[in-house]
């Protein structure tokens, strides 16, 4: 069976600025040369050595909860116990800044991370992280540290020489070289922007958060998983591109959290069949457009193929998702989009992700609860006898909802005598903090528990 591994590598530059963060771009001009003369060793030390301060390795203690078997639905053994993992991260500003992947860290207890030419070991300080993207910014206190330098990574190309830096396996400062083997990779399924460099340079666990570069040394992208049938690596490694990486680390040093522009549609690739219809053109075809949302505000319709944004031809569903992801809120950006074969060109404001959602989840004793997403409700509806629900979105470790076992995952289908059909539903039979009995559908069974 084909397995993913989520890895870790790094590879950012910052130096601080008064008001902010300063990346530290490679020039663009920068040229691509191939040697001709054969009597010469081809070496690459002189650029590496530079790199090579600038990764570090990162260990971490958390406490996890481990589920053992159940023997029925109504109990649930969680233990908690103490587990260490390590993986590395990269330095993006001299005075202590670090970008690594946000599993490495996600749910650290402590966080210790260890200079390549150092024996000096610091305990890190979590700035913030973005689960979706799986990046994460940590910070030392140390000073005159090498910044990394950014590479667009727009300008990545399949066959370029790469190195990835990093900690695999925990042995020590490891490289190792391939080539870009794709770009722009994505509907991977290993979170939720996807856009990934894919090398064949070896990458194992351990190198999570840890760099990859090309043949000037300059940053191109972190580090992040593997596809592997084996758990070693296959030759299929994936990084986060750095200009991703930067960003989201911008929002993350400034505030602490990485808030997404929104547009407010539901998007799909056209098939080739399809395609006839639009021209032969591809792009992400509109299939619903929320109400007030800054889509329906500008006039977009379901039928429309946004072509490009801001001048950045858009390939894909996947590819706009990105591009919407990668902007703050309140941009405003130049959408192209063709409708009944006739190109027309509008200017919309980008609305707050973070906004929209929060008017459609609630957090209760522990329990993050949102609205079940249509397609459960209605593959729900059609296979079984439960008519709707609100679906667990996240549950507080801490909390007594997690230690009698409700998981992520699992719809609350009813409290008490009343039915939850829905979040109005939900907030109605929960407006007072008394125990009560919480009925739980979960991989075809309900069970019941009192919180």
């Amino acid at each position: 069976m084909k397995k993913i591994l989520l890895l870790c590598i790094v590879s950012l530059s910052l130096l601080n600025a008064k008001d902010g963060v300063n990346f530290k771009y490679a020039d663009e001009n920068t040229q691509r040369k191939n040697p001709t003369s054969q009597s010469f060793i081809l070496s690459y030390n002189n650029v590496l050595k530079e790199i090579r301060t600038s990764v570090v390795n990162i260990s971490t203690k958390k406490t996890i909860t481990t589920q053992r078997g159940y023997q029925n639905p109504f109990f649930f053994e969680q233990p908690r116990v103490p587990q260490g993992t390590s993986g590395s991260g990269v330095v993006i500003s001299k005075d202590g800044y670090i970008v690594t992947n946000n599993h490495v860290v996600d749910g650290a207890d402590e966080i210790k991370v260890s200079l390549a030419d150092s024996k000096k070991s610091y305990i890190a300080k979590l700035i913030g992280s973005d689960e979706k993207s799986d990046i994460a910014i940590i910070k030392i206190d140390a000073d005159g540290l090498n910044a990394v330098t950014f590479y667009n990574s727009d300008n990545v190309r399949v066959g370029d020489v790469v190195f990835a830096l990093g900690n695999p396996f925990g042995v020590g400062e490891t490289i190792t070289q391939g080539i870009v083997s794709a770009t722009g990779r994505n509907g991977i399924g290993i979170v939720e922007y996807e856009d990934f460099i894919q090398t064949d340079a070896s990458i194992n666990p351990g190198n999570s958060g840890g760099a990859l570069v090309n043949s000037a040394g300059h940053l191109i992208g972190i580090n992040s998983a593997i596809i592997s049938r084996s758990g070693g690596n296959d030759g299929i490694g994936l990084a986060i591109p750095s200009n991703m990486v930067t960003s989201i680390a911008s929002q993350l040093i400034g505030s602490g959290k990485y808030t997404r522009a929104y547009l407010g549609v539901g998007i799909d690739n056209i098939s080739e069949d399809m395609s006839s219809f639009y021209n032969n053109e591809y792009g992400a075809l509109i299939i619903s457009v929320e109400e007030n949302s800054p889509a329906d505000k500008a006039g977009l319709k379901r039928g429309d193929l946004i072509i490009s944004i801001d001048g950045k031809k858009i390939e894909n569903a996947s590819m706009l998702k990105n591009i919407v992801g990668s902007y703050q809120p309140s941009r405003v950006v130049n959408m192209k989009f063709l409708r009944d074969k006739k190109i027309d060109v509008i200017n919309v404001e980008l609305g707050s992700l973070n906004k929209n959602l929060s008017n459609a989840n609630i957090n209760y004793k522990g329990l993050n609860v949102v609205e079940l997403p249509k397609e459960t409700k209605r593959v729900l509806q059609n296979n079984t006898y439960i008519a709707g629900g609100v679906l667990v979105d996240s549950v507080d470790a801490n909390s007594k909802a997690f230690n009698i076992g409700i998981a992520k995952g699992d719809i609350i289908i009813q409290i008490e005598q009343k039915e939850i059909k829905d979040m109005d539903d939900f907030i109605s039979a929960t407006t007072s903090q008394e125990k009560k009995r919480f009925y739980i559908f979960r991989r075809g069974n309900v069970f019941a528990i009192v919180l």
